[in-house]
Parts: C-alpha cells; sequence; structure tokens
C-alpha cells in the first residue's frame, strides 16, 4: 500500500522548469566597423591630399555598381540572388543561439525524457519557438520516429540549409571577383573616350582620372565589402550548422533513450573547447 501511494506521488510531482534559450538579435559590429573603418581611412588619405582631384564621378560609378550586379546576375536564377540578398542582410543583423546554452537546455530535454518519458516533452512545447529546427525535431521524437529516420531527415535538412547558405556566399564571392573586372572594363571604355580627343590636351588629364576612377570603385567594392562579406557568410552558417548538428544530436539520442551523461559527451564532441559543458560535474 506504502508502496502505491509512492509510485502516485511520484507521478503527480511537476515536470521541472527548463530554461529555453532565447533567440537574440546579436548585430555583427565587427563587419560594420570594419567596412567604416576602412573605407573611412580611404576618404580621410583623400581629403588629406594635396590635391583638387574629383574621386567622385557618376558614370564611372554605375558601371562599376551596375556591371558588377549585372555580370553577377548572368550566372545565377533570380531565385538565388534573392535568396543571398536576404542572407547577406541577416548577416549583419542576425538571430544567434549560444551553443553552451542551447546545450545545457538539450540536457535539461533529455534528462526529462528519461526520468519521465518520452511523452513528458510534450509539455515544453510552447516554451519552443513554434515552427524551429528544435520543435521539429522534438515532435519526432515524441510522435515515436525511429531514431534512423528522425537522424536522416534532420540530416537531410541541415544540408539543404548548409548549402543555401554557402551558394549566397559564392554568390557573393562572385561579385567580388566581377567587381575589380568592372572597374578595368570601365578604364578601358575611359581611355578610348581619352584617346578619341588628343587634339585638346587639356582634356586628357581629366579624362584619365575619370578613367582610373572605375578601377578605384572596383577595386573598393570587391576587396574591401564583397570578398569580406563571403567570408563572414560562410563563418555564420558554420555556427548555424553547429546549433541544428546539437539540436539533431539530441533528438536521436533521446528517440534511442540514451543515458543523459552520454549525450553530454556527445554535445560537447561537437562543441568548440570555450563552450563545453559539465553538466553533470
Amino acid at each position: 500500500m506504502a508502496k502505491d501511494k509512492n509510485t502516485a506521488k511520484k507521478k503527480t510531482e511537476p515536470l521541472p522548469k527548463i530554461q529555453f534559450p532565447h533567440l537574440s538579435y546579436d548585430a555583427d559590429y565587427a563587419t560594420i566597423l570594419g567596412v567604416t573603418f576602412a573605407v573611412g581611412l580611404i576618404f580621410a588619405a583623400i581629403l588629406l591630399g594635396q590635391s583638387n582631384a574629383n574621386f567622385f564621378n557618376v558614370p564611372a560609378l554605375l558601371i562599376v555598381l551596375l556591371g558588377t550586379i549585372a555580370a553577377t546576375a548572368i550566372s545565377f536564377t533570380s531565385e538565388e540572388l534573392n535568396k543571398a540578398g536576404n542572407v547577406i542582410g541577416n548577416s549583419l543583423i542576425r538571430k544567434v543561439f549560444s551553443p553552451g546554452d542551447l546545450s545545457i537546455t538539450l540536457l535539461d530535454l533529455s534528462t526529462v525524457a528519461r526520468k519521465r518519458g518520452i511523452l513528458s516533452l510534450v509539455n515544453y512545447e510552447r516554451q519552443m519557438v513554434k515552427g524551429s529546427f528544435m520543435s521539429r525535431a522534438m515532435q519526432m521524437v515524441v510522435d515515436g520516429m525511429a531514431p534512423e529516420k528522425i537522424e536522416e531527415l534532420l540530416s537531410n535538412e541541415i544540408e539543404l540549409m548548409a548549402e543555401r547558405h554557402m551558394r549566397s556566399a559564392t554568390i557573393t564571392r562572385r561579385a567580388a571577383e566581377v567587381a575589380p573586372a568592372m572597374g578595368l572594363i570601365g578604364t578601358l571604355v575611359g581611355l578610348v573616350q581619352m584617346l578619341a580627343d588628343l587634339e585638346n590636351p587639356e582634356t586628357i588629364g581629366p579624362a584619365m582620372a575619370v578613367a582610373l576612377l572605375t578601377t578605384f570603385y572596383g577595386a573598393i567594392l570587391g576587396t574591401i565589402i564583397m570578398a569580406p562579406l563571403a567570408i563572414k557568410l560562410e563563418k555564420n552558417s558554420t555556427d548555424e550548422i553547429l546549433v541544428y548538428k546539437l539540436i539533431a544530436l539530441t533528438a536521436v539520442a533521446i528517440a534511442r533513450q540514451d543515458n543523459p551523461r552520454h549525450i553530454e559527451m556527445l554535445l560537447n564532441s561537437e562543441l568548440p573547447p570555450s563552450e563545453r559543458i559539465a553538466y553533470f560535474d
């Protein structure tokens, strides 16, 4: 009789509260300040230089900007370019999880599932971001899907996301290659126009300066803006893939009913040294 009372008491114990990490909007100040500082140095050098040269020329600017966009667009579809634009915009102010905090939450979920059963995870659905990768992964676990099937579906989703991100980085890297070339094309256009008017020596100097401005604009756009941005997109993609891998790994382990201590070791094997956790110590 006493055993039955203890069992009933255990069943009515409230589920432990789990602190879910919230998506935070992280402004990438390194990118913003880096671009601002680099361009600012160039403008400072122009302003401090002992010259009356005009470094602003609309036709040269249009050749580089519109030419780079047009040449890049030839290599990709409009849908890919649209997605790349969204990814680039999100790279400056992006939603991020802390891998360490997320790992602790995942271990909390695995501990509850181990002690109370997998169906107990239903009680935490409202705390998860609706439609998020974590929500979908845990829903597969609660639905009783086989661990192998969960791993297959989540791995496919991660691969597709990584492919989208890499395509955006590829588009940005392509633009970085095209921009200096468009600058050279603009310079050639300017030189042809200059040579066509050699009878007037007074126009040669200004015309040459305008011709070189396109190379100047192309170098700035390709070297200072687009190339570093492509590297940043790849870095952001790697960070997001890590978060998705941690969630997928935990979901599969819970479905297999692995011991939470084993799950902790699996998570730490994926986490960078600075983010590793000691949940059971």
